[in-house]
């Protein structure tokens, strides 16, 4: 018995690993699929809403109307963001190399070889950084911007989506857990980029406001990128305020970065991390340590977009790895974190 649990083991980490490999390979499809699909769901409420109080083909607009909103304004941002970053980072260009070529100096006056410093120097060359963050935008931005599959696949996903309840009902009667553990995916998911969305947009308002006024320039760009990196776990914080903090230390000295990084951390950190979480509640069900190695995770096998969708895709495949299979509920308690939610479950 023990024999063959094990051997089933071994059968379904190898399919795992071949369908891991087949998600990367197909990552130009997948992740604008489940762009899509993260959208209606976290519209449908919209649609449960008017059944019954209109007609079909009016809910399936006004979702679609909904979400092809939220993809123009979400790339009008990115687009306006992308150009102010192109246009702002050749004005510190001068600056970045004289600074560069002063520590590079320093360095070699206290000993370092000159090809060793030459080596570190390029290695702390802020343009990097401000490239990074330029792909990061810009990649999100090809995702959204391949209008012609996302538009006719959430219209597709609209469509049906009118049938879901009744395929739910049906489906339940032969496989209860699997309609439960879709719909904790559902509710996850929702949960997880509905409030990330409100709170992203309440920390992009205010920090984009808070670096106008402290003079910092392309307040905008910063805010764009902090309601963006608000979607990604546990370190968007941190992508989100480093190139301010560059750009306030380059334009006015250290006085101007650490303020900056002060707004931020006061700012940022109450928000994200005290008033965000409480509202999301246990809904993602991750633990803070395989939340982050899934923003690992997804963005190695995704890319750029798989950091905002890792705890969306994470949600997919513990709905399909463990609560649709009554075997593997007791690994539930263990990659939520939480043991004491499950206090009856004991292995298998």
């Amino acid at each position: 018995m023990n024999q063959s649990r094990t051997f089933r083991l071994l059968v379904g980490a190898a399919a795992l690993v071949i369908v891991v490999a087949g998600v990367k390979a197909a990552a130009g499809i997948v992740a604008p699929t489940m762009l899509a699909l993260a959208l209606t769901i976290v519209f449908h409420p919209i649609r449960v809403y008017l059944e019954g109080k209109a007609p079909t083909w009016v809910a399936t607009t006004v979702v679609l109307a909904a979400a092809y909103l939220m993809i123009i304004l979400f790339t009008l941002a990115m687009v306006v963001s992308l150009g102010q970053l192109a246009a702002l980072v050749p004005t510190y260009a001068p600056q970045i190399n004289d600074d560069l070529g002063d520590i590079g100096s320093w360095l070699q006056g206290r000993g370092v070889d000159s090809g060793q410093a030459e080596t570190l120097v390029k290695a702390l060359d802020p343009e990097k950084l401000v490239g990074v963050v330029s792909s990061l935008l810009s990649s999100i931005a090809g995702v959204l911007g391949d209008l012609f599959f996302v538009v006719m696949l959430l219209v597709f996903l609209a469509v049906d989506s009118a049938y879901v309840g009744r395929i739910t009902e049906v489906t339940r009667a032969h496989r209860p857990q699997w309609v439960e553990a879709m719909s904790s995916f559902a509710h996850g998911t929702r949960s997880y980029l509905g409030v990330s969305a409100v709170f992203g947009l309440i920390v992009a308002v205010l920090d984009a406001a808070l670096l106008w006024a402290m003079g910092v320039p392309g307040a905008f760009v910063w805010g764009v990128l902090a309601f963006v990196t608000n979607f990604i776990p546990n370190i968007g914080f941190i992508i989100g305020l480093i190139p301010p903090a560059l750009v306030a230390l380059l334009d006015s000295g250290p006085g101007l970065m650490v303020a900056v990084i002060l707004v931020y951390c006061l700012l940022n950190l109450v928000i994200q991390s005290i008033i965000q979480p409480r509202y999301v509640g246990e809904a993602v069900g991750l633990s803070t340590s395989l939340t982050f190695l899934s923003l690992i995770f997804w963005t190695w096998v995704l890319g750029p977009l798989g950091a905002l969708m890792a705890v969306p895709m994470s949600l997919l495949f513990k709905a399909i790895l463990v609560e649709a299979d009554p075997e593997a509920g007791w690994l539930d308690a263990i990659i939520s974190g939480r043991p004491d939610d499950h206090p009856s479950e004991t292995v298998p």
